[in-house]
Order: C-alpha cells, then sequence, then structure tokens
C-alpha cells in the first residue's frame, strides 16, 4: 500500500425531513491494490457501521491530512 490513501470512505444517511441532502459521516479510506483490480478499505477503529458505504476521492484542502 502507499503512505496515502486513494479515497475516503463515508457512510450516507437519509436526508431529514426538509432537506435534501444526507449527512455524510467519514468511517475509513481507502487503498487500491498493487494489481489494480481491486481495493482495501479500512474502517476507523472504534466505528460500526451500517448502510450505504460511498467511497470518494479526498479533496484538495484534505488530501495532506
Amino acid at each position: 500500500m502507499s503512505s496515502k490513501p486513494s479515497h475516503r470512505a463515508y457512510v450516507v444517511t437519509n436526508p431529514k425531513e426538509g432537506s435534501k441532502k444526507g449527512f455524510w459521516h467519514e468511517v475509513g479510506v481507502v487503498w487500491p491494490h498493487k494489481s489494480g483490480s481491486g481495493f482495501d478499505v479500512v474502517i476507523h477503529e472504534g466505528i460500526s457501521v451500517s448502510g450505504r458505504i460511498v467511497c470518494t476521492e479526498p479533496k484538495k484542502d484534505s488530501a495532506d491530512e
């Protein structure tokens, strides 16, 4: 694995009544396999997840975290 993840993993909850956007909770990070045919998703310690998980590339301002 490289030293930095390629994506961040979020659990997205349904929007609250009267809202159009769901709430995104960061739950982990994602690294591509060296072969290029898959990914490792690493969930942060102490987090229990269920529901839809969305993986996105980090925004420019959070890439250095």
